[in-house]
């Protein structure tokens, strides 16, 4: 099994340009790559910032982004402090969705969760007619309720590319139907296509919130990833453990794809002033940032903090545990366990990135979550190089794996498995009382600069290169 993939720490570029000198650093002919992402800005969450950052940086490196996105999206949360990071030379097109808006979707679903739960079994004729409404829907919309984009997608794609000419093309999913349409464009052009898996396919099937499938849509989503996979030339992982299991669907599909992965990052951008927190401090900020769900579920640290505050609830009252971002509902509910228990909790909703980055940097520790399940061990949090970069302690609690093997050099680090709830508040209490007695973080000058977002955009400008060595299309 061949997997061609990129070293773990590479070397950081030493030019640091602006995302105005980065543009016009790029020459005038340029390369063009086109980029097919559903989450772009102004629409916010995790899965936006890679291929933002991917478009910010590329043209340093002699490649222009085009981006083919959504006209109306239905998605959760809005972010506007993204919007800056999208060059103005960068051609965007958006191209409509048939999907009902983000609070109807929601709105079924969640009565469909509550019918689950015993509404349905009392008689509600109304509860009853949602899950039905839900049910019908993940089995005639496959891979996503997003494939009610792709007519539009692949319509408005095509006249891109015909307008302008490209040499290549990176789709980037979840949603998978974004591959799709990677591919429909592909065939329609003869140009490259990489896809890029911001998550596995399989593990976004198994553990997202509302994704149980019947084994009819099992089977068919394997062929519908085999075919995507057939017609790329490259896959890009954000793990060098999900590149693994890549490449392995990669041989059953009998794709002649190179798997590869480029590691998610942070935009040094965003921490040109990183202030160290005052100590000594008679209050430990511990905070999450991020969606909490049955994969980064948030059991073990509660779990701790109740062991923590059983035994020494002088320490556990000195503990301030900070959430943002979406969480399902029986997330909530373990959330709701800290309410009775001396320490605070503060509980946000998503957060700008900006805010985000004001809510790390103004924290003593950075909680990074992973559930003890099958394949978990090869997910890295794309939170976890913001929060080296932040020069803050890192609270990692998840399986042994590639979490672990990143975090296991940084000194800032205190890593534990899901099981060792002993081991969680004794962190805690190590970290309460440090910051309490005014001692400073040991490896707060580590260098995580190979963690740049210039250094993925780099990674995979020179994958766009051995791909594309030839400029324009070849339509």
């Amino acid at each position: 099994m061949f997997l061609d993939a990129p070293p773990i720490r590479p070397t950081a570029p030493t030019e640091r340009p602006s995302i105005d000198a980065a543009a016009r650093a790029c020459p005038k002919d340029a390369r063009r790559v086109l980029f097919i992402s559903y989450p772009f800005p102004p629409v916010g969450g995790a899965g936006v910032q890679r291929t933002t950052k991917f478009v910010k940086y590329l043209p340093h490196w002699g490649w222009m982004p085009s981006v083919l996105t959504v006209a109306n999206p239905s998605v959760p949360a809005w972010d506007q402090s993204l919007v800056k990071d999208v060059p103005a030379e960068v051609t965007v097109r958006r191209a409509r969705t048939y999907e009902p808006s983000y609070a109807t979707k929601a709105g079924v679903t969640g009565k469909s969760e509550s019918a689950g739960n015993g509404q349905a079994k009392r008689g509600g004729a109304k509860a009853l007619a949602s899950a039905m409404v839900h049910r019908i829907a993940k089995l005639v919309l496959q891979p996503d309720p997003q494939i009610l984009w792709l007519p539009h997608a692949i319509r408005e794609g095509r006249k891109l590319l015909d307008q302008i000419p490209h040499a290549a093309i990176v789709a980037s999913g979840p949603p998978f139907s974004t591959f799709l349409i990677g591919a429909s464009l592909a065939q329609h052009s003869g140009l490259p296509l990489i896809l890029d898996y911001r998550d596995e396919w399989d593990i976004s099937n198994s553990y997202w919130e509302n994704k149980k499938l019947d084994r009819f849509s099992l089977l068919l989503q394997q062929r519908m990833q085999y075919g995507v996979v057939r017609a790329a030339s490259a896959l890009v992982a954000t793990t060098r453990h999900s590149a693994d299991a890549l490449a392995r669907v990669r041989d059953l599909a009998k794709s002649r794809a190179r798997a590869t992965w480029i590691y998610n990052g942070y935009d040094s951008e965003d921490f040109e002033t990183i202030e160290p927190p005052a100590t000594p401090k008679p209050t430990y900020r511990l905070s999450y940032v991020g969606t909490l769900w049955n994969l980064t579920s948030t059991e073990p640290l509660v779990a701790a903090i109740e062991l923590l505050a059983s035994r020494t609830p002088d320490v556990a009252a000195r503990l301030e545990v900070v959430f943002a971002g979406r969480r399902t509902p029986q997330q909530s509910q373990i959330l709701a366990r800290l309410k009775s228990l001396p320490c605070r909790l503060v509980e946000h909703p998503y957060l700008d990135h900006d805010g985000a980055m004001e809510l790390v940097q103004s924290s003593d520790g950075l909680c990074a979550l992973l559930s003890d399940l099958p394949g978990a061990a090869r997910v890295v949090p794309a939170k976890i190089f913001e929060y080296m970069a932040a020069r803050r302690a890192i609270i990692a609690i998840g399986p042994t794996g590639e979490m672990w093997d990143l975090l296991r050099d940084c000194p800032a680090a205190r890593l534990n498995t899901p099981s060792d709830i002993e081991g969680i508040a004794r962190t805690l209490t190590n970290e309460i009382e440090r910051v309490g007695a005014g001692r400073p973080l040991e490896g707060a000058a580590w260098d995580a600069s190979a963690y740049d977002r210039r250094n993925e955009a780099r990674q995979l400008s020179e994958l766009l290169n051995t791909l594309a060595p030839t400029a324009g299309s070849k339509h």
